[in-house]
């Protein structure tokens, strides 16, 4: 059924987003680098490495410098459009292809980097391999500006390692063990509501029984 649902919904956003993706394409062939599209290996079901799709938001060479593979808060490799498509989340859209195709789901966990994805433990990452990763997702919902949690240390990337990957592990787990039509509904509505109100806290209200928060990144 989710499939089937993947299908329709992906169909119906590119066929109804047509007319911004385009303007965006446009905007991005005459702006910064000239770079429409990028292209990186991300972690998918079975294992299996697949190229996600983004529009173009940062210097060619982002990931060979500064915080390397990810983005911190006011990351000065993100391009002035970049910072717009990044905050409003259309940076994204390009991955209803993926969807499209059956390399991602609507919702699912998110596809991780291939580097940033081996630090899960392996008992995790073996469950997560079961599923499509996701064009959102509880963990993308309550990670949604991640960047500020990485703002906290002046080494985000152990930080990342050790703060944010254990609880991420935990949301993504409770949602392989709730992975409903009900919830794939609710994620899909309350991904579109806190990227209208990015202060929103609908998504505590909405699933009350999520891992707690631990204290280290509240």
């Amino acid at each position: 059924m989710s499939r089937f649902l993947d299908i329709i919904f992906s169909l119906s956003a590119l066929a109804l987003l047509s007319p911004l993706l385009i303007i965006i394409v446009v905007i991005l062939k005459v702006t910064g680098e000239g770079e429409i599209f990028y292209v990186q290996k991300r972690a998918g079901k079975k294992g299996n490495s697949f190229g996600l799709i983004k529009f173009a938001t940062m210097l060619k060479n982002s990931p060979n410098i500064g915080a390397g593979e990810i983005t911190v808060q006011n990351d000065p490799r993100v391009l002035p459009f970049g910072r717009f498509l990044r905050k409003t989340k259309i940076n994204e859209l390009p991955q209803l292809w993926n969807i499209l195709i059956g390399e991602m789901s609507v919702v699912g966990p998110r596809p991780m980097v291939l580097n940033t994805y081996a630090y899960y433990p392996e008992s995790v990452r073996l469950k997560l391999d079961t599923i499509r990763p996701g064009l959102t997702g509880i963990g993308s919902i309550v990670f949604r500006d991640e960047e500020s949690y990485l703002a906290k240390s002046a080494r985000p990337m152990e930080f990342y390692r050790e703060n944010i990957i254990p609880y991420k592990s935990q949301l993504e787990l409770w949602f392989l063990e709730h992975n409903t039509l009900w919830v794939y509904i609710k994620i899909i509505v309350i991904t579109v509501w806190v990227v209208i109100i990015p202060s929103s806290k609908i998504v505590e209200k909405a699933f009350k029984d999520l891992p707690k928060l631990p204290d280290s990144l509240i």
